[in-house]
């Protein structure tokens, strides 16, 4: 087509202008820029052990919103978004033969197998075709190169030593500019048409009033999403106290989603605190978003230093469990049906919107790994398949961690599901919102039906086994706080009322499953 020099920038979970080195990097070295994004086939097939779907209508539908809003930006400066279904290495092949002008192949590296498989594909394509690669990291807080451990094998096994040694001897490199035009496509290059839901074999999904990730994807969302919690309603202020909140948008940032493909830059929402701590108010709340973006890139750096063990049943300690494959325990977790109700009205939340706030989650693998004793694969396939924020690092970390064969071998701790619902969903509105055939029990008695007398049962139209299953499993350290709630005849007197608020004794916690040393969560 052309002799002038093209470079191909293939994206992949940096789907953003802003803060995005491969544009800026090509825009200095090329005259025709193609950004390029393929729908991989391998995306849309079963996961690795129990052959569930890989990726949800949720996250599908945030994803075709991200890649819209990008290809609408792109317009904006001048280019476009070059779109394909196919594998990124065959695309590739296909665009260098078709344009026989391409110098180079650009892309940001990425951390676990498959996504290694596909670099090294391109890499070999490349080299093939006397094509060059250029290679960036940009998708954690701390760039790989800043990091005060002289190799990744030197990485700390506790999050905190990590912490604190790239708090105190790292610094955070300035934003990348965003380039004010991109070079063009080559001429005569065609866009490619957006899939549908139904192209990729996926169902549109249908969005829930309730859920508290109501939002589209794309970066000019994310860019909006930030401006509204930080300089609209300062609800960033108070994050630290609002996060383990269960119903509402505001309770907590929402950015993961965004993060999780590169809509938003790490790096950006940083320096935005900086500025809103100059400008408006530094507390423990606003360190306290730095502090979970640190333990995203710490989960991004453990899938570096230990590989395909971040997958593996026996986890980062090589350490061999009794797990359970019961699929009936499993279908019961999977579907809201557990008969435990914090635990089902998570569950089904996320079935139904795709999200579950943080608390939801530790509670709900606490649930599996420890109560019902399953595989923790099972749990982090299924979480891999429905999390709009799905983000492989932080989700089988995190599950290995709920498992006990993590890389910070601490006491094996378990959460007590009635403790929990009491702690943070005190009057029960959370779990009558999601489980609507609970609705009769008022208060607090919601979280034990089991408990209730049949009369109160049959005041409230609910028939234990019939109308709402009995408790699938029972652990003996839940009748100590099922006889210490607050009468369920009206509204509790623990913490706030208003059930986005975490109660008082809650707040200043600090992430309780992973430093506190009690067994009694």
């Amino acid at each position: 087509m052309s002799t002038s020099r093209t470079i191909i920038c293939l994206l992949r979970n940096d789907l953003r202008l802003h803060d995005n080195e491969l544009f800026h990097w090509a825009q200095r070295n090329a005259e025709h820029i193609v950004p390029l994004y393929c729908f991989d086939p391998r995306h849309y097939v079963g996961t690795y052990n129990y052959n569930l779907p890989r990726t949800g209508p949720f996250r599908l539908r945030f994803l075709l919103d991200s890649i819209r809003d990008l290809r609408h930006t792109l317009l904006n400066k001048g280019s476009n978004l070059v779109v394909r279904r196919g594998k990124p290495e065959e695309v590739v092949a296909d665009l260098i033969k078709q344009l026989g002008s391409v110098s180079t192949v650009a892309f940001h590296e990425e951390v676990t197998s498959e996504e290694l498989n596909v670099e090294k594909r391109v890499k070999d394509v490349c080299a093939r075709m006397k094509v060059k690669v250029h290679t960036c990291w940009g998708s954690t807080l701390y760039h790989r190169d800043d990091l005060p451990f002289n190799h990744i094998s030197r990485l700390p096994d506790v999050y905190t030593q990590f912490r604190k040694a790239v708090e105190t001897q790292s610094r955070v490199r300035p934003l990348i500019p965003t380039p004010e035009q991109l070079k063009t496509l080559p001429q005569g290059l065609e866009e490619g048409a957006i899939p549908t839901a139904e192209d990729l074999e996926q169902t549109e999904p249908v969005s829930d009033p309730r859920s508290a990730f109501p939002c589209s994807g794309g970066e000019s969302q994310a860019l909006a999403r930030l401006k509204h919690y930080f300089w609209d309603t300062n609800a960033v202020a108070t994050y630290k106290e609002t996060r383990n909140g269960l119903i509402g948008v505001d309770y907590s940032t929402k950015f993961a989603p965004w993060l999780a493909l590169g809509c938003i830059s790490p790096r950006y929402i940083y320096h935005q605190i900086q500025q809103y701590e100059k400008e408006r108010t530094a507390n423990q709340s606003t360190y306290w978003v730095i502090f979970e973006l640190l333990w995203r890139d710490y989960f991004k750096l453990v899938g570096v230093k230990y590989g395909n063990r971040l997958f593996q049943i026996k986890g980062l300690q090589d350490k061999s469990v009794p797990w359970k494959k019961d699929m009936k325990l499993f279908d019961a977790w999977k579907e809201g049906r557990t008969g435990v109700p914090f635990v089902d009205a998570n569950m089904r939340e996320l079935a139904m919107t795709g999200f579950m706030s943080n608390r939801g989650r530790q509670n709900v693998a606490s649930f599996l790994t420890k109560d019902l004793c399953l595989d923790w694969r099972m749990g982090a396939e299924w979480f891999e398949y429905l999390l709009i924020d799905h983000d492989v690092c932080s989700n089988y970390g995190n599950w290995l961690y709920s498992a006990g064969i993590g890389n910070d071998p601490r006491e094996n701790r378990k959460f007590n599901m009635i403790k929990q619902g009491l702690d943070y969903d005190n009057n029960g509105d959370y779990v009558r919102q999601w489980v609507p055939e609970l609705q009769g029990i008022r208060g607090s008695d919601v979280h034990t039906p089991w408990t209730l007398s049949t009369a109160s049962l049959s005041h409230a139209n609910v028939s234990l086994g019939e109308t709402y299953p009995t408790p699938i499993v029972m652990a003996p350290e839940w009748s100590r706080h099922a006889n210490k709630k607050p009468s369920g005849a009206g509204p509790s007197s623990r913490g706030k009322k208003g059930p986005s608020h975490t109660p008082k004794q809650h707040r200043d916690r600090g992430i309780d499953f992973y430093f506190s040393k009690s067994k009694n969560l």
